[in-house]
């Protein structure tokens, strides 16, 4: 059987995004990231100075995502969305709005840069949506530290295996297995697996609204 393949990310990496499954050479999820930030960002009239002071990301960085010469971190991937106020998968979608079936053998997996933590999408980035679903993996005894998204974004999850520490600005939340959480996403949070097992996730994140390019 094929193995899931693994898409690492750097603490100043980016994903990039195409419009149609034309602009994807080999699948190439970098080329998709790329094409779909140059797209969005001349739509709204930004330049590439522009966009770095909104997201906190470089100049520099946002030109090689944009020509598809780096593969950035979930976080950085976040920081961007928000300054264009769209969800995660805005910068994942193309225009193929097909039925897709979605082996788990050719899955992309992002991992964070310590590689601790993993996620894997379980829908297709074939449009902008509000609602997303997530399976999140994270190793025994790993931490992983998330940026606020955008205002209003809910994160409802499920702990299927292990135990996990959720902590947010309203408090700190034990979850074993079974027990599942909801909670406003638009602020800083952290996961930390305090079992001596992997943790097992899943998890539905929830936006406010999808704007329209404008």
């Amino acid at each position: 059987m094929t193995k899931p393949t693994l898409v690492q990310f750097s603490p100043d990496a980016f994903v990039n995004e195409v419009t149609s499954p034309a602009d994807i050479p080999d699948g190439n999820l970098g080329a998709v990231v790329g094409a779909n930030l140059r797209r969005l960002r001349r739509r709204r009239g930004f330049s590439l100075v522009d966009l770095a002071k909104i997201s906190g990301v470089s100049r520099a960085m946002l030109s090689q995502i944009e020509i598809g010469r780096s593969v950035p971190s979930i976080n950085v991937v976040f920081k961007v969305a928000r300054a264009f106020g769209l969800p995660f998968s805005a910068f994942l979608t193309s225009a193929d709005r097909r039925a897709h079936h979605m082996p788990a053998s050719t899955a992309k997996i992002l991992r964070s840069a310590s590689g601790n933590f993993s996620t894997r999408a379980l829908f297709p980035f074939s449009a902008e949506r509000k609602t997303e679903f997530y399976e999140l993996r994270l190793q025994a005894g790993g931490v992983e530290h998330a940026d606020a998204h955008a205002p209003g974004t809910l994160e409802n999850l499920i702990v299927v295996r292990g135990e996990v520490e959720i902590t947010t600005l309203s408090g700190q939340y034990l979850l074993p297995a079974g027990d599942a959480l909801l909670f406003q996403a638009d602020e800083p949070h952290k996961y930390r697996n305090i079992a001596n097992e992997e943790a097992l996730i899943y998890l539905v994140m929830t936006y406010q609204e999808c704007p329209p390019d404008r």
